[in-house]
């Protein structure tokens, strides 16, 4: 007896079944699966390729399917994988409103995270409404995955996840501008390819991934599947998605070129795209920089990439939102009314002139490093805030004003914040050894105590490296993938939780 996804591998009549499925999973079209059993029993099973060679789906049917209330899978890792296996568990209620469930004695389950290329070794379990469960054993042989853009899969590991190095994350997606969303696990295998639309702004919510469109208002739903579904920003001022998209107060936090404003609109959309609120930087900065005496017309330059906001982090301790500006600072607003509580930035860039901007910057201890060019907000589990800390000065500045200062190197930084004190101090620094420099775009977030960091253009910018580390800092693991241009291959990177997939 043992477990799987929750389910005791206790036998429901007849005997567990075991199960060989071999199915040619290619990029060049479906092909049946071949089913062959060891013994006969109330449930079979017939299998069907996805629209990838990481996506399978197994057709169960018998007299007792109409008796099950969930079923869990999970996908074997490779020998010599650290990585945990792939595992996702879905009650009959998710199965239904997917489409699952077509008739009585009938139903589906999609398996993803399928290794290309192999002889995958997956288990189904089946609970029961009477509590029992039952257990079946297939192997699912795939196609080969071949990156049209030789990327991802031509990655190098410098350093290979070792056996017993903790982390809290197994799986993480690269959010790519050549490609769509590419799940990769810590062993440095691909497991997941969406078929969406190439875009800077994703985010993994609820199962699946939101993906913006760089050229409109639309934005897709990509389902783990390999279905997708399409909607659209409520709000006709919108012309594209810019940057990422971060998790809301309710909703998604996204970074929007709109009518009249380039790279300066921070929106709260539902997951259907109404707006739940607006932050249009133009104008809150404008507002308050004359009503304490400033002549914003200087700072706020309307047609101009004078903010270039990549990233929003909501704040429930205290009602507010993180706005990140990489040519300025980042700041912190009142969530309803926008007004500004604090700013933390270089105070040798232009915007530490205006006397009513610095009026809300926060000191930095002595030895701290200021953000710059930063990138990837997020707040950590004891309450810091994190940033990427690329080290690139403004680019964007009036004629003659300071950029603020630079760095040869990126770093990743963890901030406390005192807002009654007006203080922050960087409370701990990553610095890789050697020094890795990412002048734009890049990414680290935290997951149980552990950390991944995204380096967009590492090595001049010919590659991307995402590293793992530890909940000393010290890496686990660490990849290069090659890097043709810009930001292009990885110009943000977030750990999805593939080990653990809860379908409800």
């Amino acid at each position: 007896m043992g477990t799987l996804g929750g389910f005791r591998a206790s036998v429901k009549t007849p005997p567990v079944l075991s199960l060989l499925l071999l199915a040619a999973l290619t990029g060049c079209g479906p092909a049946p699966f071949q089913v062959s059993s060891d013994a006969s029993g109330s449930i079979s099973v017939a299998g069907r390729p996805g629209s990838s060679p990481f996506i399978a789906f197994l057709d169960l049917s018998g007299p007792t399917i109409g008796d099950v209330t969930s079923v869990s899978y999970s996908v074997e890792p490779r020998a010599g994988s650290v990585s945990k296996p792939v595992q996702a568990t879905f009650s009959i209620s998710a199965l239904q409103t997917r489409g699952y469930v077509a008739e009585t004695g009938r139903l589906t389950v999609p398996v993803f995270g399928l290794y290309p290329g192999s002889q995958n070794q997956a288990t189904v379990g089946l609970q029961f409404s009477d509590a029992s469960s039952q257990v079946v054993h297939v192997q699912i042989t795939t196609g080969t995955y071949e990156d049209p853009h030789s990327v991802y899969d031509h990655r190098t590991i410098l350093e290979a996840r070792a056996a017993g190095r903790s982390l809290g994350f197994d799986f993480f997606a690269m959010k790519s501008s050549i490609d769509s969303v590419v799940v990769v696990d810590t062993d440095g295998e691909v497991r997941w390819v969406g078929n969406g639309t190439p875009s800077q702004a994703v985010i993994f919510d609820t199962n699946g991934f939101v993906v913006g469109s760089p050229n409109s208002a639309q934005f897709q739903r990509l389902e783990l599947d390999g279905s997708s579904t399409s909607g659209q920003v409520v709000d006709p001022s919108v012309l594209d998605f810019t940057h990422n998209i971060d998790p809301g107060m309710m909703g998604l936090l996204a970074e929007f070129d709109v009518t009249g404003e380039t790279d300066a609109t921070v929106e709260e959309i539902t997951r259907d795209g109404a707006v739940l609120a607006t932050w249009k930087m133009g104008d809150l900065l404008s507002a308050y920089m004359t009503a304490h005496g400033d002549d914003p017309t200087t700072f706020v330059r309307p047609g101009v990439d004078w903010f270039h906001v990549n990233a929003a982090t909501y704040d429930p301790s205290d009602d507010s939102v993180i706005v990140s500006s990489r040519e300025n600072f980042v700041i912190k607003l009142d969530y309803t009314s926008g007004e500004p509580r604090w700013i933390l930035g270089d105070p040798t860039k232009y915007w530490y002139t205006f006397p009513s901007l610095r009026a809300k910057a926060l000191t930095l201890s002595e030895g701290g490093f200021y953000p710059i060019g930063q990138h990837a907000t997020s707040i950590t589990a004891d309450g810091l805030l994190m940033v990427f800390n690329d080290g690139t000065a403004s680019l964007n500045q009036p004629k003659g004003a300071p950029a603020g200062d630079s760095r040869s190197y990126s770093v990743v930084s963890a901030y406390a914040i005192d807002p009654l004190g007006m203080t922050a101090k960087e409370v701990w620094r990553f610095e890789h050894q050697p020094d890795l420099q990412s002048s734009f775009c890049s990414s680290s977030y935290e997951v149980g105590q552990s950390y991944l960091v995204n380096y967009a253009e590492a090595t001049a910018g010919s590659t991307a490296r995402l590293i793992g580390l530890d909940a000393n800092r010290q890496v686990v693991f660490d990849f290069s993938y090659p890097n043709p241009g810009g930001c292009q291959t990885s110009w943000n990177a977030v750990p999805v939780p593939f080990d653990d997939l809860q379908f409800q």
